[in-house]
Protein backbone atom coordinates (compact mmCIF):
# COMPACT_ATOMS: atom_id res chain seq x y z
CA UNK A 1 0.00 0.00 0.00
CA UNK A 2 2.73 2.40 0.91
CA UNK A 3 4.66 1.40 -2.21
CA UNK A 4 1.62 2.11 -4.46
CA UNK A 5 1.00 5.47 -2.77
CA UNK A 6 4.64 6.43 -3.22
CA UNK A 7 4.51 5.54 -6.90
CA UNK A 8 1.39 7.68 -7.42
CA UNK A 9 2.97 10.65 -5.67
CA UNK A 10 6.11 10.31 -7.81
CA UNK A 11 3.99 10.18 -10.99
CA UNK A 12 2.05 13.34 -10.03
CA UNK A 13 5.26 15.23 -9.22
CA UNK A 14 6.86 14.16 -12.51
CA UNK A 15 3.81 15.22 -14.52
CA UNK A 16 3.55 18.54 -12.70
CA UNK A 17 7.25 19.31 -13.29
CA UNK A 18 6.91 18.50 -16.98
CA UNK A 19 3.80 20.70 -17.32
CA UNK A 20 5.49 23.67 -15.64
CA UNK A 21 8.53 23.26 -17.82
CA UNK A 22 6.35 23.14 -20.92
CA UNK A 23 4.46 26.28 -19.94
CA UNK A 24 7.69 28.10 -19.22
CA UNK A 25 8.98 27.26 -22.67
CA UNK A 26 5.69 27.77 -24.50
CA UNK A 27 6.71 30.89 -26.40
CA UNK A 28 7.49 31.74 -30.01
CA UNK A 29 10.36 34.17 -29.54
CA UNK A 30 12.36 35.81 -26.79
CA UNK A 31 14.71 38.68 -26.28
CA UNK A 32 15.32 41.77 -24.17
CA UNK A 33 13.44 44.99 -23.62
CA UNK A 34 15.03 48.16 -24.96
CA UNK A 35 14.14 51.77 -25.55
CA UNK A 36 15.31 54.49 -27.87
CA UNK A 37 18.05 56.22 -25.91
CA UNK A 38 19.26 59.70 -26.84
CA UNK A 39 22.44 61.20 -25.45
CA UNK A 40 22.11 64.97 -25.20
CA UNK A 41 25.44 66.68 -25.77
CA UNK A 42 26.50 70.29 -25.35
CA UNK A 43 26.18 72.44 -28.45
CA UNK A 44 28.26 75.24 -26.94
CA UNK A 45 31.57 75.81 -25.22
CA UNK A 46 31.55 77.38 -21.77
CA UNK A 47 30.86 76.82 -18.11
CA UNK A 48 27.59 75.08 -17.23
CA UNK A 49 25.68 77.57 -15.10
CA UNK A 50 22.48 75.57 -14.71
CA UNK A 51 21.48 71.93 -15.28
CA UNK A 52 18.19 70.84 -13.70
CA UNK A 53 18.21 67.11 -14.48
CA UNK A 54 18.40 64.06 -12.24
CA UNK A 55 18.25 60.37 -13.06
CA UNK A 56 14.67 59.13 -13.03
CA UNK A 57 13.28 62.60 -13.76
CA UNK A 58 10.58 62.92 -16.41
CA UNK A 59 11.17 65.73 -18.90
CA UNK A 60 9.05 67.28 -21.63
CA UNK A 61 10.12 67.96 -25.18
CA UNK A 62 11.87 71.31 -25.83
CA UNK A 63 11.53 72.56 -22.24
CA UNK A 64 14.74 74.29 -21.12
CA UNK A 65 16.65 72.25 -18.54
CA UNK A 66 19.79 74.37 -18.18
CA UNK A 67 22.22 76.66 -19.97
CA UNK A 68 25.89 77.32 -20.65
CA UNK A 69 27.53 80.70 -19.95
CA UNK A 70 26.72 83.23 -22.71
CA UNK A 71 28.49 86.38 -21.43
CA UNK A 72 31.15 86.54 -24.13
CA UNK A 73 28.61 85.86 -26.86
CA UNK A 74 26.35 88.63 -25.55
CA UNK A 75 29.27 91.08 -25.54
CA UNK A 76 30.09 90.18 -29.13
CA UNK A 77 26.48 90.71 -30.09
CA UNK A 78 26.36 94.15 -28.44
CA UNK A 79 29.50 95.19 -30.31
CA UNK A 80 27.99 94.09 -33.62
CA UNK A 81 24.74 95.91 -32.87
CA UNK A 82 26.75 99.11 -32.33
CA UNK A 83 28.59 98.55 -35.62
CA UNK A 84 25.31 98.02 -37.45
CA UNK A 85 23.96 101.28 -36.02
CA UNK A 86 27.07 103.16 -37.16
CA UNK A 87 26.71 101.75 -40.67
CA UNK A 88 23.06 102.81 -40.82
CA UNK A 89 24.00 106.35 -39.74
CA UNK A 90 26.58 106.46 -42.51
CA UNK A 91 23.96 106.08 -45.19
CA UNK A 92 23.17 109.30 -47.06
CA UNK A 93 19.72 110.83 -47.37
CA UNK A 94 19.81 111.15 -51.15
CA UNK A 95 16.82 113.52 -51.63
CA UNK A 96 18.30 115.94 -49.06
CA UNK A 97 21.78 115.73 -50.59
CA UNK A 98 20.59 116.66 -54.09
CA UNK A 99 17.91 119.14 -53.01
CA UNK A 100 20.20 122.16 -53.64
CA UNK A 101 20.99 121.10 -57.19
CA UNK A 102 17.32 120.38 -57.90
CA UNK A 103 16.47 123.88 -56.72
CA UNK A 104 19.09 125.43 -59.02
CA UNK A 105 17.79 123.45 -61.96
CA UNK A 106 14.22 124.51 -61.12
CA UNK A 107 15.28 128.18 -61.05
CA UNK A 108 17.01 127.82 -64.41
CA UNK A 109 13.87 126.25 -65.88
CA UNK A 110 12.00 129.43 -64.92
CA UNK A 111 14.70 131.61 -66.49
CA UNK A 112 14.69 129.46 -69.61
CA UNK A 113 10.94 129.82 -70.05
CA UNK A 114 11.19 133.60 -69.62
CA UNK A 115 14.03 133.84 -72.17
CA UNK A 116 12.11 131.75 -74.67
CA UNK A 117 9.06 134.04 -74.34
CA UNK A 118 11.20 137.16 -74.82
CA UNK A 119 12.83 135.71 -77.91
CA UNK A 120 9.41 134.84 -79.30
CA UNK A 121 8.33 138.45 -78.71
CA UNK A 122 11.54 139.75 -80.35
CA UNK A 123 12.69 141.35 -77.12
CA UNK A 124 15.35 138.80 -76.12
CA UNK A 125 18.55 137.31 -77.46
CA UNK A 126 19.59 133.73 -78.01
CA UNK A 127 22.88 134.07 -76.06
CA UNK A 128 21.01 134.34 -72.79
CA UNK A 129 19.06 131.20 -73.65
CA UNK A 130 22.26 129.37 -74.63
CA UNK A 131 23.90 130.31 -71.34
CA UNK A 132 20.91 129.03 -69.38
CA UNK A 133 20.91 125.74 -71.31
CA UNK A 134 24.64 125.32 -70.68
CA UNK A 135 24.20 125.89 -66.93
CA UNK A 136 21.31 123.40 -66.81
CA UNK A 137 23.40 120.79 -68.65
CA UNK A 138 26.25 121.25 -66.17
CA UNK A 139 23.93 120.97 -63.16
CA UNK A 140 22.27 117.81 -64.54
CA UNK A 141 25.70 116.20 -64.99
CA UNK A 142 26.66 117.18 -61.45
CA UNK A 143 23.39 115.77 -60.17
CA UNK A 144 23.92 112.49 -62.05
CA UNK A 145 27.46 112.14 -60.72
CA UNK A 146 26.37 112.94 -57.16
CA UNK A 147 23.48 110.48 -57.36
CA UNK A 148 25.80 107.71 -58.59
CA UNK A 149 28.29 108.39 -55.79
CA UNK A 150 25.61 108.49 -53.08
CA UNK A 151 23.96 105.31 -54.37
CA UNK A 152 27.30 103.48 -54.41
CA UNK A 153 28.03 104.55 -50.85
CA UNK A 154 24.57 103.50 -49.68
CA UNK A 155 24.85 100.18 -51.49
CA UNK A 156 28.20 99.56 -49.82
CA UNK A 157 26.69 100.45 -46.45
CA UNK A 158 23.76 98.09 -47.10
CA UNK A 159 26.13 95.23 -47.93
CA UNK A 160 28.20 95.90 -44.83
CA UNK A 161 25.04 96.12 -42.72
CA UNK A 162 23.74 92.83 -44.16
CA UNK A 163 27.03 91.12 -43.27
CA UNK A 164 26.80 92.45 -39.72
CA UNK A 165 23.17 91.33 -39.44
CA UNK A 166 24.21 87.85 -40.56
CA UNK A 167 26.87 87.78 -37.83
CA UNK A 168 24.27 88.86 -35.28
CA UNK A 169 21.99 86.01 -36.39
CA UNK A 170 24.91 83.59 -36.03
CA UNK A 171 25.50 84.83 -32.49
CA UNK A 172 21.79 84.51 -31.73
CA UNK A 173 21.98 80.90 -32.90
CA UNK A 174 25.07 80.27 -30.75
CA UNK A 175 23.36 81.87 -27.75
CA UNK A 176 20.28 79.72 -28.33
CA UNK A 177 22.49 76.62 -28.49
CA UNK A 178 23.72 77.47 -25.00
CA UNK A 179 20.26 76.56 -23.77
CA UNK A 180 19.93 72.88 -22.85
CA UNK A 181 16.82 71.01 -23.94
CA UNK A 182 15.61 67.47 -24.35
CA UNK A 183 14.49 66.90 -27.96
CA UNK A 184 11.99 64.25 -26.81
CA UNK A 185 9.61 63.63 -23.95
CA UNK A 186 11.03 60.91 -21.75
CA UNK A 187 12.89 59.92 -18.60
CA UNK A 188 16.46 60.83 -17.64
CA UNK A 189 18.37 57.54 -17.41
CA UNK A 190 21.89 58.95 -17.14
CA UNK A 191 23.58 62.20 -16.08
CA UNK A 192 27.16 62.95 -17.15
CA UNK A 193 27.77 66.59 -16.18
CA UNK A 194 27.27 68.91 -13.23
CA UNK A 195 26.83 72.65 -12.72
CA UNK A 196 30.20 74.43 -12.73
CA UNK A 197 31.89 72.01 -15.11
CA UNK A 198 33.31 73.32 -18.38
CA UNK A 199 31.45 72.08 -21.41
CA UNK A 200 32.77 71.77 -24.92
CA UNK A 201 30.83 71.11 -28.09
CA UNK A 202 29.91 67.42 -28.12
CA UNK A 203 30.38 66.83 -24.38
CA UNK A 204 27.65 64.40 -23.17
CA UNK A 205 25.35 66.00 -20.60
CA UNK A 206 22.63 63.42 -19.99
CA UNK A 207 20.78 60.51 -21.55
CA UNK A 208 17.01 60.42 -22.04
CA UNK A 209 14.70 57.63 -23.16
CA UNK A 210 10.98 57.36 -23.79
CA UNK A 211 9.95 54.66 -21.31
CA UNK A 212 6.20 55.11 -21.74
CA UNK A 213 6.38 52.74 -24.68
CA UNK A 214 9.16 50.16 -24.56
CA UNK A 215 10.33 47.70 -27.21
CA UNK A 216 10.99 44.00 -26.94
CA UNK A 217 13.63 42.99 -29.47
CA UNK A 218 13.28 39.27 -30.05
CA UNK A 219 14.27 36.68 -32.64
CA UNK A 220 12.22 34.17 -34.60
CA UNK A 221 13.10 31.38 -36.98
CA UNK A 222 12.59 31.41 -40.71
CA UNK A 223 9.70 28.99 -40.44
CA UNK A 224 7.84 31.49 -38.25
CA UNK A 225 7.97 34.31 -40.80
CA UNK A 226 4.69 33.25 -42.40
CA UNK A 227 2.93 33.46 -39.04
CA UNK A 228 3.65 37.10 -38.37
CA UNK A 229 3.44 40.45 -40.13
CA UNK A 230 3.79 44.12 -39.23
CA UNK A 231 1.17 45.54 -36.85
CA UNK A 232 0.15 42.07 -35.69
CA UNK A 233 -0.84 41.87 -32.02
CA UNK A 234 1.15 39.51 -29.82
CA UNK A 235 1.25 38.47 -26.18
CA UNK A 236 4.35 39.65 -24.34
CA UNK A 237 5.61 38.15 -21.09
CA UNK A 238 8.09 40.00 -18.90
CA UNK A 239 10.37 37.81 -16.80
CA UNK A 240 10.76 39.23 -13.29
CA UNK A 241 12.74 36.23 -11.99
CA UNK A 242 11.77 33.38 -9.69
CA UNK A 243 9.29 32.25 -12.37
CA UNK A 244 7.33 35.48 -11.91
CA UNK A 245 5.94 36.78 -15.19
CA UNK A 246 3.57 39.51 -16.24
CA UNK A 247 1.63 39.59 -19.49
CA UNK A 248 1.30 42.63 -21.77
CA UNK A 249 -0.28 43.39 -25.13
CA UNK A 250 2.25 44.12 -27.85
CA UNK A 251 2.25 45.21 -31.49
CA UNK A 252 4.88 44.17 -34.02
CA UNK A 253 6.53 47.37 -35.24
CA UNK A 254 9.49 45.99 -37.22
CA UNK A 255 10.69 42.74 -38.78
CA UNK A 256 14.21 42.48 -40.16
CA UNK A 257 14.54 41.63 -43.84
CA UNK A 258 17.90 39.95 -43.26
CA UNK A 259 18.72 36.74 -41.41
CA UNK A 260 21.51 36.58 -38.87
CA UNK A 261 23.22 33.92 -36.79
CA UNK A 262 21.37 32.93 -33.65
CA UNK A 263 22.58 35.16 -30.77
CA UNK A 264 24.16 33.09 -28.02
CA UNK A 265 21.98 34.60 -25.32
CA UNK A 266 18.72 34.08 -27.21
CA UNK A 267 16.63 30.93 -27.16
CA UNK A 268 14.28 30.21 -30.01
CA UNK A 269 11.51 27.78 -30.50
CA UNK A 270 13.66 25.74 -32.85
CA UNK A 271 17.21 25.99 -31.54
CA UNK A 272 18.53 23.75 -34.28
CA UNK A 273 18.12 26.52 -36.86
CA UNK A 274 21.26 28.55 -37.41
CA UNK A 275 19.61 31.70 -38.74
CA UNK A 276 16.96 33.86 -37.15
CA UNK A 277 15.17 37.12 -37.94
CA UNK A 278 15.00 40.00 -35.51
CA UNK A 279 11.70 41.68 -34.74
CA UNK A 280 10.59 44.50 -32.49
CA UNK A 281 7.38 44.62 -30.49
CA UNK A 282 6.12 47.85 -28.97
CA UNK A 283 4.64 47.49 -25.49
CA UNK A 284 2.86 50.08 -23.37
CA UNK A 285 4.91 50.33 -20.20
CA UNK A 286 3.14 50.35 -16.85
CA UNK A 287 6.35 51.33 -15.10
CA UNK A 288 7.51 47.81 -14.28
CA UNK A 289 9.29 47.11 -17.57
CA UNK A 290 12.98 48.03 -17.52
CA UNK A 291 15.64 48.28 -20.19
CA UNK A 292 17.56 45.02 -20.47
CA UNK A 293 14.85 42.92 -18.84
CA UNK A 294 14.27 39.50 -20.41
CA UNK A 295 10.98 38.95 -22.23
CA UNK A 296 9.15 36.38 -24.29
CA UNK A 297 6.27 36.57 -26.73
CA UNK A 298 3.57 34.43 -28.20
CA UNK A 299 1.93 34.91 -31.57
CA UNK A 300 -1.79 35.47 -31.33
CA UNK A 301 -2.87 34.67 -34.87
CA UNK A 302 -1.59 31.09 -34.71
CA UNK A 303 -3.07 30.15 -31.38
Amino acid sequence: MNRSLGYMIFTVILFTSYSCSDNDGNFDASGNFEATEIIISSEATGRILNLCVEEGQDVDQNVQLGYVDTVQLQLQKERLISSAKAVRNRKADIPTQIAAIDQQISNLEIEKNRAERLIAMGAGNTKTLDDINAQMSTLNKQKSAQLSSLQRNNSSADSEGSAIEAQIKQLDDQINRCKIYSPVKGTIIGKYAEVGEFATVGKPLFKVADLDTITLKAYMTQSQLTKLKLRDKVRVFADFGLKERKEYDGVVSWISDKAEFTPKTIQTKEERENFVYALKVRVKNDGYLKIGMYGELQFVNNR
